[in-house]
């Protein structure tokens, strides 16, 4: 470790690689509410925060864990959920009175075409202005579950692989070919249906 009379030690966020203070700084200053986007191995979490002197307030938030309650029977933390959560969090931010955000994907890579993106699509998509180019956003075809549902039709012919691959789905009543209707379904549902799930 780096010592001497010049030498600061890091803030702990910073040391413990949770918090890049720059970009976090560039974020504040800008003055516009912050669209958070958090991936864990399972799920996508979304934020609409503004900064204040106390911290962070959170205007608005979304979690695929509740997509389940408003009918989804897709996996949590793939392409298809993040756009969801993404619909959701910007359903409620503009029901706030939020109408605009800027994006924080925290220290996550930005890849073309990721969840991160995908939720963005989706916070877009819902009426949320937030400055992007579209380059990097995911293909609607993927973002639909497209590429989920073509890999199912193509291992129909191998029963054994099929259901060991898509357990989950079909143990919750969903045959996986047909997920790109689903979603349509459940995406209209999150659009025009109540803010709030049901504990």
């Amino acid at each position: 470790m780096a010592d001497g009379p010049r030498y600061s030690v890091p803030f702990r966020r910073r040391r413990e690689g949770k918090t890049d203070y720059k970009l976090r700084k560039a974020l504040v200053r800008s003055g516009r509410p912050r669209a958070v986007v958090r991936l864990t191995n399972k799920y996508v979490y979304i934020q609409i925060t503004e900064a204040t002197l106390q911290g962070d307030l959170v205007r608005a938030s979304a979690s695929s864990k509740e997509l389940s309650k408003l009918g989804w029977k897709g996996g949590e933390g793939n392409l298809p959920s993040a756009y969801l959560t993404g619909v959701l969090a910007a359903r409620r931010a503009i029901a706030k009175g939020v109408k605009e955000a800027i994006l924080d994907i925290g220290l996550k890579p930005s890849t073309k075409g990721s969840k991160l993106f995908a939720a963005l699509k989706g916070l877009s998509d819902a009426g949320l202005t937030i400055p992007h180019s579209p380059e990097p956003l995911p293909p609607t075809e993927r973002i639909g579950g497209g590429h989920i549902s073509s890999y199912a039709k193509s291992l129909l012919s191998q029963p054994d692989l099929y259901k060991k691959r898509f357990s989950a789905y079909l143990g919750r009543g969903l045959r996986p070919e047909d997920l790109s209707s689903h979603f349509d379904q459940v995406k209209q549902a999150i659009k025009t249906g109540p803010l709030e799930t049901k504990a």
